[in-house]
């Protein structure tokens, strides 16, 4: 079978190396769809901090499972799965108290482990998440990154009746106010810099998309909200404006939920967000439960997926998705990686 190994920034080779066996309480799965998202671009660019090279890509991602292992129970050969790509110690103080997304030990499949990036990938049985038969490989693929939308929201508690704000209409922003909605939040409005991407998150059902550079936020959250302005405001593009933006038009006493990750020190006025008594929370990763979750939500047409897939590349012109990506980053929301020909 065929391996995608990047050996270098923007480097990418493919190996033919065995099919692996499962080991004991292990399956076989059989990959079809690998979604590229911003970390994978880190990496293919050098600028990712905790990847070295070689490294195997590949965490967003659905397959068939081949093959089972012994000792596997409640799977079964030809069941469409996707894939946890989290490996944890189980023995620090978050796994044992069932945040092992903290874990002190965290490695990710495709960044610090082997990824899914090959024709068939062998893994630990309670790594797997069975999806509908009815779920596209396309959306299997994408339950990872919505997943990380699902936690988010859920930082938050019941969101049920509230009103939303979501910074950065991303592939992430987009899916985080469609979570929102799709878990009952009042209105979301949701803003951008990119006519192309506010969109698509209008063609996903956001109430309100507003772009920033045309229209003045805060008169916009007035005309949206009235003066009482949202109940929680969620940064997805993760930069000084964004989360300036936040803290600037925060409800005094409200939330803001950090979603993205700064890619430098931030530069924002702690002193508002004190005087403010704003409660800044975060959010890292997903657990299982959030995958089911993810999975229910699309499976209710309480999110759309379909809206977000920009294009696809086969397998063996992995470096051209990047390519295609760094060409027309506004546009590029979803890119996906036809794993088998």
């Amino acid at each position: 079978m065929l391996q995608q190994v990047m050996t270098a920034p923007g480097v990418i080779e493919f190996r033919e190396i065995p099919v692996p066996e499962p080991g004991e309480n292990q399956v076989l799965i059989r990959i079809m769809k690998i979604g590229v998202c911003g970390s994978d671009i880190h990496v293919y660019h050098g600028e990712h901090p905790f990847t070295k090279y070689p490294v195997t890509q590949g965490h967003e991602v659905s397959g068939v499972i081949e093959k089972l292992g012994s000792g596997v129970e409640g799977l079964s050969a030809g069941r469409k799965v996707t894939i946890q790509p989290q490996v944890v110690c189980g023995k620090c103080h978050p796994c044992r108290h069932g945040k092992y997304n903290l874990c002190e030990e965290l490695k990710v499949m495709g960044f610090q482990t082997t990824g899914t990036a090959s024709h068939f990938f062998a893994v630990d049985a309670a790594k797997v998440t069975p999806l509908p038969d009815v779920m596209t490989f396309d959306e299997g693929a994408m339950i990872e990154p919505l997943a990380v939308a699902v936690h988010s929201v859920r930082q938050a508690g019941d969101v049920s009746g509230l009103d939303v704000i979501v910074l950065g209409a991303g592939p992430i922003g987009n899916l985080v106010a469609q979570t929102a909605k799709g878990l009952g939040a009042k209105r979301v409005m949701i803003t951008d810099v990119s006519d192309f991407r506010l969109s698509k998150a209008a063609e996903c059902g956001i109430d309100v998309c507003v772009n920033t550079t045309q229209e003045d936020l805060g008169e916009a959250i007035n005309r949206t909200f009235g003066p009482d302005r949202a109940d929680l405001i969620y940064d997805c593009a993760g930069n000084d404006a964004t989360m300036g933006q936040a803290i600037k038009y925060a409800r005094k006493g409200s939330v803001i939920i950090l979603v993205a990750v700064f890619a430098k020190t931030a530069n924002i006025d702690l002193a508002v967000l004190n005087d403010h008594e704003l409660d800044l929370k975060t959010s890292m990763m997903y657990r299982n439960d959030d995958y089911l979750e993810a999975i229910r939500l699309v499976g209710e047409k309480k999110v759309k997926l379909a809206p977000l897939v920009s294009k696809h590349f086969p397998f063996k012109q992995y470096v051209d998705a990047y390519k295609f990506i760094d060409g027309d980053r506004e546009r590029a929301l979803k890119v996906i990686i036809d794993v088998q020909e």
